[in-house]
């Protein structure tokens, strides 16, 4: 029997590194992956928004290498609403959208973030910044 990748919208394979001692199992590892590809758009919207979740972390809330857990449901959140974009491939940027899917709570934390984050993902993510910038400059013109 054959499934069609389309059959399912969305996939996640979990994938988990274990090391076993004698009689002992330790968890080293355990990543969750999309089966599914997104597309571009939305993907480079995650990106976008996982690197100005970092920057904002790192500074604001002095977490060494991992979001803290606010940040972290903050990013979950983010991609969620991402991927049941009603838009998809024709979405604007989210400040933009005249439909805003985010609760308010989490709306003015992003907003925090991005006010924050945005002027320096020209020095920490150039090639990023400058494409969501050129995609904005795009879409006010059309």
């Amino acid at each position: 029997m054959v499934l069609s990748v389309a059959t399912f919208p969305k996939v996640r394979l979990r994938v988990m590194l274990i090391f076993v001692c004698s009689h002992d199992l330790f968890l080293i590892e355990e990543r969750d992956f999309d089966m599914v590809d997104d597309h571009p758009r939305i993907t480079r919207e995650k990106k976008t928004i996982e690197a100005m979740v970092h920057i904002y972390c790192k500074n604001k809330h002095e977490a060494p290498g991992e979001l803290c857990p606010e940040c972290t449901e903050l990013f979950e959140y983010a991609k969620m609403r991402l991927d049941k974009c009603p838009f998809q491939e024709k979405k604007s940027t989210c400040g933009k959208c005249l439909v805003h899917c985010y609760r308010p709570e989490m709306r003015e934390k992003v907003k925090n973030v991005m006010r924050y984050a945005g002027p320096r993902m020209l020095l920490h993510h150039p090639l990023l910044a400058c494409t969501t910038l050129s995609t904005d400059a795009r879409n006010q013109k059309n």
